[in-house]
């Protein structure tokens, strides 16, 4: 949980410990694995000559065959030497007392490899024979395993999350047939539609500043520095809100700032074009001969959009695979890091329940023939009820679509509006003073905006706040959360935040209330009517016939705006309300849109202006959120 001041030493930690991917885990020493096994470094050649460094852990136990597990990453598979052991070796303790040939691997152009790195490489299609891409390069490296590390079974397994599950999603394409399992987790898949970089079309300013002002630069020459040694960047302050603010708005001055071209390129590559399409690796999910166990958390402000994309696109383009999803309620990572000691109960007995009767016996039975995982293809826990649920497929094909409409004078229900309402709502949208997307300061991402509190929100002019009555019966939403919007603007473009929450009965000592608390979600004190967020998502209206062709809004002319956001598997109990709000900036969370039609990565302060937004709610244009609801 993040301190609502945010010190210099808790922002590296809180850095390296959502976004670095595990770098930790091979870094800390004195694990007493080398009792179990022996340690053997190689520097194995792909193809084209290139040599990959690679540590494997070999079990010293020669009364039987292993199998391989692989993790293959671009930060680094230190501590190197012979006799350096990490603290961990496999996804989690068991895997390390089960007993597997771990095989740790720099992926091309990372430190100790050769060759160059490539920001999220893209896939050749039809190869040549000197042609490499993540696929080839783990066919190489297995090929290369099979026949000169002993005592394997032939069988191999790859995991990683984060950038490293990218290479896990890249590496199964058209796979080797000696890999039986893989598990990519939380896995960049697609950076321009929905995860780390772009969502909606709207930049997402703070975790990409954060991430390549501190933690992933360019080598400057010689061996990459370890990332734990990188100095974090000095903001001069704890409010990241007023600092953008005085550093841009402009996207051009705050790159300025750290002058990284990893910060830069996907910055100016601002609409969905050929650059983002040739690194969507989810387009190219085909020829997957092994099992896959897709993994992630409701609550990841980095690839919650990559992991129900990669599920769907093995689905899709791999006929009768099998194919697991797995949806807890986490943050980037919790299902493999979080411990008893400090943690949350229901989120670290949900991991604990993940790590012992899923990912466990999931690489036991599909690598060494052990048990039967028994695992149902969707595995997703409903973050209203603290329960986990298991679908034959997701989303679940009993649920039903339906409209959440918005109304006059505040009010939301499943009823179309009458003609007889007020037609519209508006507020004005003014650069200078953008809604923030959380109450507090920090200078890094507060990674607790997906579940926190909104009250403070709905408390300013500039959003607009729709509010359902009490809840006759409990309402299960399952996947999908898609927006449709009748809106207007005096600009000619503007963002439209829009946010589904759901509104807690009683005061804050309330049993449900308390419930709460014990996800580490921040509760104001003394004020009633907790409104937890449950999905929310920007959308740059420029966007709303193409992501790759923008086009212009006609100022105050009535338009159509729908999108989707991420799926959410939550129950609004009995009791409760379902409440929306809309806004027009959600700073700085994502950057400011100028609220005219122009490219805003080359924008001037001079070209930010006040904007009237207007979101209207008649029969013939109205306004709602299209959920999926599971029967009663």
């Amino acid at each position: 949980m993040k301190l609502r001041t945010t010190s210099w030493a808790l922002l590296v930690v809180i850095v390296l410990i959502a976004i670095a991917a595990f770098w930790q885990i091979w870094r800390n020493q004195g694990s007493g694995l080398q009792t179990g096994y022996t340690k053997y470094e190689f520097r194995i050649p792909m193809r084209d000559g290139v040599k990959l460094f690679t540590a494997v852990y070999v079990p010293k136990d020669s009364s039987q065959l292993f199998p391989f597990l692989v993790f293959r990453t671009p930060y680094g598979v230190a501590p190197n030497g012979p006799d350096q052991f990490p603290a961990r070796l496999g996804p989690n303790e068991e895997f390390d007392k089960a007993g597997y040939i771990f095989v740790l691997q720099d992926v091309r152009g990372r430190y100790q490899s050769e060759g160059q790195f490539v920001e999220v490489r893209p896939h050749i299609e039809h190869p040549s024979p000197k042609d490499t891409d993540e696929s080839t390069d783990m066919y190489d490296t297995v090929e290369w395993l099979l026949k000169n590390v002993s005592r394997n079974n032939g069988k191999v397994g790859i995991w990683g999350f984060s950038y490293p599950g990218f290479f896990v999603s890249a590496s199964i394409v058209d796979s080797h047939p000696a890999i039986k399992a893989a598990s990519p987790e939380a896995p960049v898949t697609n950076l321009f539609e929905g995860d780390d970089a772009y969502h909606g079309g709207a930049f997402m300013l703070a975790a990409q500043f954060e991430f390549y002002s501190t933690f992933f630069k360019p080598p400057s020459g010689g061996p990459e520095v370890p990332p734990r040694d990188w100095q974090p960047f000095e903001f001069g302050t704890q409010d990241g809100y007023k600092y953008f603010l005085e550093h841009g708005p402009g996207l051009q001055r705050i790159a300025a700032l750290i002058k990284n071209p990893y910060f830069e390129e996907p910055m100016i590559h601002d609409t969905d074009g050929d650059y983002w399409r040739a690194r969507d690796i989810s387009k190219h999910m085909h020829g997957i001969k092994c099992a896959v166990l897709t993994v992630g958390g409701w609550f990841d402000t980095e690839d919650l959009a990559g992991t129900l994309r990669t599920y769907h696109a093995i689905e899709k383009q791999n006929a009768g695979a099998e194919n697991a999803l797995v949806m807890g309620p986490w943050k980037h990572g919790d299902w493999s890091r979080l411990s008893k000691s400090g943690s949350a109960s229901v989120r670290y007995s949900a991991a604990e329940y993940y790590r012992q009767q899923i990912v466990f016996p999931f690489f036991e039975y599909y690598l060494k023939g052990k048990g039967n995982p028994k695992i149902a293809e969707a595995n997703v826990f409903d973050t209203g009820s603290n329960a986990w649920k298991q679908y034959e497929n997701w989303p679940p094909k009993s649920s039903l679509q339906k409209t959440i409409y918005l109304h006059a004078n505040g009010k939301l229900s499943f009823i179309p509006p009458a003609a007889s309402e007020a037609s519209f709502d508006e507020y004005v949208s003014d650069p200078t003073r953008p809604v923030p997307y959380i109450p507090y300061q920090a200078t890094d991402v507060a990674a607790e905006y997906m579940f926190a509190d909104q009250r403070f929100a709905s408390k300013r002019k500039d959003v607009l706040t729709y509010v359902s009555d009490p809840l006759e019966q409990d309402v299960t939403l399952a996947g999908p959360v898609s927006p449709h919007l009748s809106v207007s603007t005096s600009g000619s473009d503007s963002d439209f935040v829009v946010k589904l929450i759901d509104i807690f009965p009683g005061d804050d000592q309330s049993p449900a209330v308390q419930e709460r608390k014990n996800l580490e979600l921040p509760v104001e004190a003394k004020s009633p009517g907790y409104a937890e967020l449950v999905r929310g998502e920007p959308f740059r209206a420029k966007f709303r016939e193409s992501l790759s062709n923008p086009q212009s809004l006609t100022p105050n002319t009535v338009t159509a705006v729908a999108f989707d956001m991420p799926d959410v598997n939550h129950t609004f109990k009995r009791g409760h309300r379902i409440s929306v709000q809309i806004q027009s900036s959600w700073f700085p969370l994502t950057d400011l849109n100028p609220q005219k039609f122009m490219t805003i990565p080359e924008a001037k302060p001079s070209d930010f202006v006040k904007a009237t937004e207007r979101v209207y709610h008649t029969p013939q244009a109205a306004s709602g959120i299209v959920v999926q609801v599971m029967p009663q």
